[in-house]
């Protein structure tokens, strides 16, 4: 442990003077306010989107890299833009695929000790910065006709399974969420057949909330099957 994650420990347990309360707490609720009204105020004029989310560590000569920046391109193709986090790894390659394909790329960028920074493919209109990881969410949720999640680590798993939640609890409307990669997330799979469902933490109809495919053309049929169910295309 690094004697600065020591000292926000310590933090947490020191009794906030009056003054501290006022001025550190208080001042953080306007920060908030002016992310979402600038989110809301921003992204309200994008279109239909994807999102991809995935590792900001992949590099670019991996295999999911350059699937995830062929479903992007691909999905431009058929009428959506694309909605990233913003920085690099599989980030990058989905903003990549929209700017290959001429379509949206937006990026929604986050400020991180490590990893983090604005890859050079989000369209320059379209870039914003976060300080709170839940105001970046709530974008997420709010703009995006489908959440596509390549192999990545908690960040994603976050993601994920925030989707997943607000869905399964009626809290948003239902879109589809589709893992790419079998291989790797069958593990994932695998245990929560095995234990949440076992368990009767979560019902067997949960798992329709989720499809998992190999390729890029698997996506498309996922997200499209999906919206003409509602008779809806890209430009709804």
């Amino acid at each position: 442990m690094t004697p600065s994650e020591d000292r926000k420990i310590r933090e947490k347990f020191k009794q906030k003077t009056w003054n501290e309360i006022k001025t550190n707490d208080s001042w953080a609720i306007f920060k908030i306010m002016a992310e979402f009204v600038d989110g809301f105020e921003r992204l309200g004029k994008i279109g239909p989107c994807v999102s991809i989310f995935g590792s900001a560590r992949t590099k670019p000569d991996h295999d999911s890299y350059k699937l995830a920046e062929n479903i992007a391109f691909e999905l431009t193709q058929n009428g959506y833009g694309i909605v990233t986090g913003g920085g690099p790894g599989i980030m990058e390659a989905g903003n990549k695929g929209a700017h290959r394909g001429n379509g949206t790329s937006v990026g929604l960028n986050i400020e991180l000790p490590f990893e983090q920074h604005d890859n050079p493919y989000i369209d320059p209109d379209k870039s914003l910065d976060f300080d709170y990881f839940f105001v970046r969410k709530v974008m997420f949720i709010k703009y995006s006709q489908g959440f596509i999640v390549m192999p990545g680590g908690f960040g994603t798993l976050d993601e994920l399974f925030e989707a997943i939640t607000l869905i399964q609890t009626k809290k948003i409307g239902k879109f589809p969420i589709v893992l790419v990669g079998r291989k790797f997330w069958s593990g994932l799979m695998e245990w929560i057949r095995t234990t949440l469902i076992e368990e009767g933490n979560i019902s067997p109809h949960d798992l329709e909330l989720i499809s998992i495919v190999d390729t890029e053309q698997e996506v498309l049929e996922v997200i499209d099957t999906f919206y003409k169910k509602y008779s809806l295309s890209p430009n709804f």
